[in-house]
């Protein structure tokens, strides 16, 4: 760009801008907009416990990736974190583990091509590899051990961040990432046959991707769902139900499986009593509260545990579950129900997400 001649720049005043505009920028700290949490506390009706701030903008290390996030899922995980019964590791952090954007820029040693691509990140952030990374010592989790998604940027190793298939908008394809990928997990956990009967405790974010997942895998299978709201069995009931009650109502069948999705224990009491001989019930979930814990006092081993019943817990997830789970819920494909918010009001979202009764999703769009 710069011609001498005679020794002299015929171009200094170009020069001399440019070198002025790099003075001026070096050392300058760009900054991105997120919502932190700052301290673990009980969520009420007006309670704000993720405070809006800026960051400085994270780069990417070797072998990690940066995304520009467009949308982030509202998942009842973050009020496990918030109210400390699964504690961040660090504080402050920023929640959010179902992340949705587009690659613009990439680290050392990660495919440069990727830049400018749609990806999605889940709960694991990163793990040992292999089919039981999820139960590593190793375990990552996305939002809680590092920042995650409630904000404009992050990073995440590359191995961990998965293509997003085009038919999904970013707000659909959100809850795939954790409440579709997790309940995937889960139904592949129950053992289910087809022609065998599933039921669903609770129908919220990840149970009504389940029930859809099911319905495609298992069509010869009837599903029941045991929810608290009308308005909630009436969802259950657009989406293919063959059965739907109230969370303590009596089927007219035993059930071979049941995935119970819901923070109580009382519905874990009720499905152990709903089983089949030899029927199973998986818990999809991280933590359980302990308002009703007394509930458990009324457990018999006749009615509610013998004839070889089992409960097994779903623990994390591994990239293999949603590498597999996101080209299958294109195949079907997954409907997701959403509701969006502005990423300033996640504090809203979250109040909803617990308070209110919950029909699909929340996600931020950001």
């Amino acid at each position: 760009c710069i011609k001498v001649h005679d020794g002299l720049c015929e171009n200094a005043f170009f020069v001399v801008t440019i070198i002025l505009c790099w003075l001026a920028t070096a050392g300058e700290v760009l900054l991105m907009k997120a919502m932190v949490l700052e301290k673990i506390g009980e969520l009420g009706a007006e309670s704000c416990p993720l405070k809006l701030v800026e960051l400085e903008l994270p780069e990417p290390q070797v072998g990690e990736l940066r995304l520009k996030i467009r949308a982030c899922g509202v998942c009842h995980t973050e009020l496990d974190e918030i109210e400390g019964r699964t504690a961040p590791s660090r504080l402050p952090v920023v929640l959010g583990h179902e992340v949705i954007g587009i690659v613009d820029k990439c680290g050392c040693g990660v495919d440069p091509t990727l830049a400018g691509q749609r990806m999605g990140v889940g709960w694991i952030y990163h793990s040992s590899g292999g089919t039981s990374e999820n139960l590593s010592s190793d375990f990552i989790a996305t939002g809680r051990d590092v920042d995650g998604g409630y904000a404009e940027y992050m990073v995440i190793p590359a191995q961990y961040a998965f293509p997003i298939p085009a038919l999904f908008s970013d707000a659909e394809a959100a809850p795939l990432l954790c409440a579709g990928s997790v309940g995937y997990r889960s139904l592949k956990l129950t053992g289910l046959q087809n022609g065998q009967r599933l039921g669903l405790t609770g129908f919220g974010g990840s149970a009504h991707i389940v029930l859809q997942l099911a319905r495609h895998l298992f069509p010869a299978s009837e599903i029941y769902v045991f929810a608290r709201d009308e308005s909630t069995r009436q969802f259950a009931r657009q989406l293919g139900a063959d059965w739907v009650g109230d969370s303590g109502d009596t089927p007219p069948h035993r059930l071979q499986s049941i995935i119970d999705t819901t923070p109580a224990w009382r519905p874990v009491v009720e499905a152990m009593g709903n089983l089949a001989p030899g029927g199973r019930l998986v818990i999809n979930a991280i933590r359980k509260q302990n308002n009703d814990k007394g509930c458990l006092s009324e457990l018999s081993y006749h009615r509610h545990l013998w004839l070889e019943k089992e409960i097994k817990s779903v623990a994390n997830i591994t990239a293999a579950d949603i590498a597999e789970f996101l080209p299958l819920a294109a195949t079907i494909p997954i409907k997701t129900e959403v509701k969006t918010f502005a990423l300033e009001q996640a504090n809203e979202a979250l109040r909803e997400l617990k308070l209110t009764t919950v029909r699909g999703a929340k996600v931020l769009l950001i």
